[in-house]
């Protein structure tokens, strides 16, 4: 049976067309419940015997780029969330520099995990200041055609730089036109280049390089911690991470036979920091049926309200959520680290 060249040409345009509408990439992303990650298996402390009795986790969002097809299903789902690009992305960011950028809120993330857990705990520690690393260039600023994400800033003028603050407080006093001459470090080698400097791009006439960044640094313990995050970006398990490396490096077990998860970026300070997507881990965590969920109890200011009216503290985000979706997991607010560890050390064996 023959098909005729108007029926062929009918299938080929229905054929482009289902094709289109599920894999067309659209200047959205979708944000769904992502999965709960028993520590153990990423947090190893050297000669540290692995408490077996319950379970402390991270949590993930899964965050994909939307097609017709995902957007349609996204609009009648309760548990996704439709992001425009400029939700998730840096103007101008690529895929490289995206990936960059979480992976370095990761590494941080980590940093402050081991400096906060052996600050707390009393244990030896050092930390060694390494330059700035660039984060993310401003399009048409002074550093476009010299710097790119992931460079790492070791001195400027010929004066060697540690810290972001150093960097910071020596361009304070610079002028529109002035020149300074960088040494960066990229992919193992190290060059040395001239910025002018000029107006921020969106910083209404300040002067400087138009870099996002922050300091490059690392740290070394007794014992030693290793943390392999197995390519999981941002800086929400910060948390979670210092709990399990306190759970190692002492005796007894924090969990307590409960199993326990949590989500908040671990600040220096021993602050614990507001995160995005709380309500799908949430979600998640509920789905792998976790009891005990941390959520940090983040201060709503008066310009955060005003900015965005209908903003939740994580906590009252996580709460509604456990609440609508008939959760019978404890949310429990923690504004500090040592707020979780008073629950947990309060806590009865299961």
């Amino acid at each position: 049976m023959r098909v005729s060249k108007k029926k062929f040409a009918l299938f080929l345009v229905i054929l482009a067309m289902v094709v289109t509408f599920f894999v067309y990439p659209l200047n959205y992303y979708i944000m769904s419940p992502g999965a709960a990650y028993d520590l153990t298996k990423y947090v190893k402390v050297e000669d540290a015997k692995t408490p077996t009795d319950g379970s402390l986790s991270m949590m993930t969002v899964a965050v994909s780029g939307a097609t017709p097809f995902t957007y349609v299903l996204a609009k009648f789902s309760d548990e996704k969330d439709i992001l425009k690009e400029e939700e998730v992305r840096a103007p101008e960011e690529s895929d490289t520099e995206y990936n960059l950028r979480q992976l370095k809120l990761m590494t941080d993330s980590q940093f402050n995990a081991k400096y906060m857990a052996f600050k707390t705990l009393g244990r030896p520690y050092k930390v060694d200041y390494k330059g700035v690393y660039v984060i993310y260039v401003l399009e048409n600023a002074a550093a476009s055609n010299v710097l790119k994400a992931g460079d790492e800033v070791t001195a400027i003028d010929g004066e060697k730089i540690k810290t972001h603050q150093q960097l910071v407080d020596y361009l304070a006093d610079k002028k529109d036109g002035e020149r300074v001459s960088l040494t960066f470090k990229r992919d193992d080698k190290v060059y040395t280049k001239d910025v002018t400097l000029k107006p921020i791009p969106g910083a209404k006439g300040k002067i400087g390089l138009g870099i996002t960044f922050s300091d490059s640094k690392s740290i070394s313990t007794t014992p030693e911690v290793k943390i392999d995050s197995d390519e999981i970006g941002g800086p929400s398990a910060g948390l979670m991470f210092t709990l399990e490396i306190i759970d190692q490096l002492t005796t007894g077990n924090l969990a307590k036979g409960y199993k326990i998860a949590g989500t908040g970026e671990m600040l220096e300070n021993g602050k614990v920091g507001r995160i995005g997507g709380i309500d799908k881990k949430v979600i998640a965590a509920n789905n792998q049926g976790i009891e005990i969920f941390f959520a940090p109890d983040d201060e709503i200011t008066p310009e955060m309200k005003k900015a965005v009216p209908d903003i939740q503290s994580n906590y009252e985000l996580a709460k509604e959520t456990a609440k609508k979706i008939d959760s019978k997991m404890e949310i429990v607010p923690v504004k500090t680290l040592d707020d979780a560890m008073t629950y947990l050390n309060e806590l009865k064996q299961k």
